[in-house]
């Protein structure tokens, strides 16, 4: 089983199995990390986190919370973006 490694810069904070149909917030929260949310549905951005290493299939078209800039420095929305296998998040947004 492919798992999401989470880190807080290069400090890794936890872990946990991905399953399936399953956005990376609540994969964080089986890893005791708390990412804050707060539409759930990608508009307002307040899940932003950085891809470090793995596969995030981006919704085509974007959602508001998300654009291209961000995406360059490995911008995801947690909230309602899922992994495609392993995968190393920093929870410290590209800002």
């Amino acid at each position: 089983m492919a798992i999401v490694r989470f880190f807080r810069g290069e400090l890794l904070i936890g872990s946990a199995e991905i399953t399936e149909d399953e956005p990376i917030v609540e994969i964080a929260e089986r890893a005791g990390i708390d990412i804050p949310t707060n539409c759930t549905s990608g508009n307002c951005g307040t899940c932003l986190v950085r891809l470090k290493f793995g596969q995030i299939e981006y919704p085509n078209p974007l959602p508001p919370g998300l654009d291209e800039f961000l995406i360059e420095d490995g911008g995801i929305l947690a909230c309602c973006m899922e992994p495609e296998g392993a995968c190393d998040i920093d929870v410290i947004p590209p800002l």
